[in-house]
């Protein structure tokens, strides 16, 4: 099979009802042309209250936010578009109200089932997006003389999603408060990796006996060990 260089690959989102993506709300929504740019918005926030008369704060960090994501599609009936529209052809013949009407449905609508927006996947080339649509503006830029819209902007803010199993992953926490999984390999000691998920390597006797060893100093490399949180 020949490889066809030079195709055009349209952006498209597909809606989901649940948060792992796994169970499709109808059919993919292609823009009619694909976006000039796109953007990524992340931020940092920190704890930074501080106490009467001093003159500077120790900045505590609080949270990481899921990013935002922002684009524009555009919705056109005046035919300079005419050949762009081949994915989506039931909305080429479509009014620029009636385009809308099917974006919103797919995109931005409540999901009655669900008792919630639909979660979304937004994919071109090497974007892959997953969130929800948070915030949605449309501006009105051409239209006939009785007042009849020609073309539409639909600016879309998106905010990512994970799973919880995901986050946890992704964050990949050292926090003494949760239970810790480890194999152990040739070069590990049970007492600096107490030390290690503690920040206190007096607690690896503890190990030792939660884990039921018979020697801390014989611990079998490929074995399991669990570091149990602390209350």
């Amino acid at each position: 099979m020949a490889l066809e260089f030079g195709k055009i690959e349209k952006l498209y989102i597909q809606a989901y009802k649940d948060p792992d993506l796994n169970e499709p709300v109808g059919g993919k929504f292609y823009a009619l042309i694909n976006p000039e740019t796109y953007t990524y918005k992340y931020k940092i926030e920190f704890c930074d209250t501080q106490a009467p008369g001093t003159s500077g704060v120790a900045l505590k960090f609080n949270k990481m936010p899921p990013q935002d994501f922002n684009f524009d599609f555009l919705f056109d009936r005046t035919g300079a578009f005419k050949d762009a529209a081949t994915e989506n052809s039931s909305v080429s013949s479509l009014t620029v109200a009636e385009q809308l009407d099917d974006f919103k449905k797919k995109i931005f609508e409540y999901n009655g089932e669900k008792h919630r927006p639909n979660y979304l996947k937004i994919i071109w080339g090497t974007l892959l997006f997953k969130g929800v649509l948070i915030a949605l503006d449309i501006e009105f830029k051409l239209f006939k003389p009785d007042g009849t819209p020609l073309r539409a902007i639909a600016k879309c803010t998106f905010k990512g999603t994970v799973t919880e199993e995901l986050r946890v992953a992704k964050e990949n926490s050292q926090s003494p408060d949760i239970t810790h999984e480890r194999i152990i390999t040739a070069s590990d000691r049970l007492s600096l990796m107490t030390h290690n998920i503690y920040n206190n390597q007096d607690y690896y006797t503890d190990v030792a006996a939660f884990n039921r060893l018979d020697s801390f100093r014989k611990i079998k490399p490929g074995e399991r060990v669990l570091f149990p949180r602390i209350d």
